[in-house]
């Protein structure tokens, strides 16, 4: 195994990532059975897999992964799945200026967006979870990565990879889904290998146009195409404009009447700059955690 380290700047918690993805389906990561969290995933641009253990040490996260791989690679590749890689230290602004947004902080310390592996997961999983239950999308992933993607075991633990996009354009591997699921599948997979879904291109570029190009792939649109690049480009000042859940969020915390509509809703994100994101990922999952509480988790957050 390879050891790597990251240094987050500003307040974060491993452990608040790690519960944050045992209550998000996509995600296949059962409850914790001790302080490390494991993951194991196609890396771009190669997609061959490789295999991840975390765990904090203080302000440091550490981290040891098994794959053909180069640590830099496999560093930078966390850092931006854990939103590691964005400077921190100014979110705790954004509570102190919004009323709102403090209680959501201090609710959840050390919490950032923690998404998909990439877009091309992300994109995979908005075909698999459209017109079905979110627990039986989460079983369709799960079962095309065991039976489909790669093995790898470190720390003890076998973890199944989702498929590379290039295993999932032989047509025996999707034979088994619907046939529009199956098509929109290939159709990601195809632009993934074109390069459509880079994810740190998608992330770096002007939020509006990654958004309308996403859209050109079949299958996604304005909904998935946001959810990309927010969850799986993990773009961090991005307002969702097509989350109807946390637009009601929004108004009843903020005290707004239903007729506000969302240009107004985005003036009032303006305040968030710029974590946009990072609120609308706070905002969501206290709705789910409420939601959870009152009587049982109707979805998951981000879906």
């Amino acid at each position: 195994m390879t050891g790597f380290e990251l240094r987050p700047l500003g307040p974060y918690s491993l452990a608040a990532s790690t519960r944050f993805l045992e209550g998000f389906a996509p995600s296949g990561v059962g409850p914790a059975t001790d302080d490390r969290l494991r993951l194991a995933f196609p890396l771009e641009p190669s997609w061959q897999a490789v295999a991840i253990s975390l765990w904090q040490d203080g302000p440091i996260v550490r981290g040891q992964y098994v794959g053909d791989h180069a640590p830099d690679a496999v560093r930078a590749h966390v850092a931006r799945l854990l939103s590691a890689d964005i400077d921190g230290r100014g979110f705790a602004a954004v509570g102190r200026r919004d009323r709102v947004v403090a209680p959501l902080q201090r609710r959840y310390p050390g919490l950032r967006p923690v998404g998909f592996w990439s877009a091309y997961e992300a994109a995979t999983w908005a075909v698999l979870s459209q017109r079905v239950r979110i627990v039986q999308a989460a079983r369709m992933k799960v079962d095309l990565a065991r039976r489909f993607g790669e093995v790898l075991r470190i720390d003890g633990a076998e973890l199944a990879a989702f498929p590379a996009p290039q295993r999932l354009l032989e047509r025996s591997v999707l034979a088994h889904l619907p046939e529009i699921k199956s098509g929109r599948l290939r159709a990601i997979a195809q632009a993934a290998l074109d390069g459509r879904l880079d994810t740190e291109r998608l992330r770096t570029a002007e939020p509006e146009a990654s958004i309308t190009e996403l859209q050109h792939i079949p299958g996604i649109g304005p909904f998935s195409a946001e959810l990309i690049l927010i969850r799986g480009a993990m773009a961090p000042d991005v307002f969702p404009t097509a989350e109807g859940r946390l637009h009601a969020a929004m108004r009843a915390a903020y005290e707004l009447p239903g007729s506000v509509g969302l240009e107004q809703l985005q003036q009032v994100a303006d305040r968030w700059r710029p974590f946009r994101s990072w609120v609308a990922l706070l905002f969501r999952t206290a709705g789910e955690d409420d939601t959870h509480e009152i009587g049982g988790r109707a979805s998951d957050p981000g879906t």
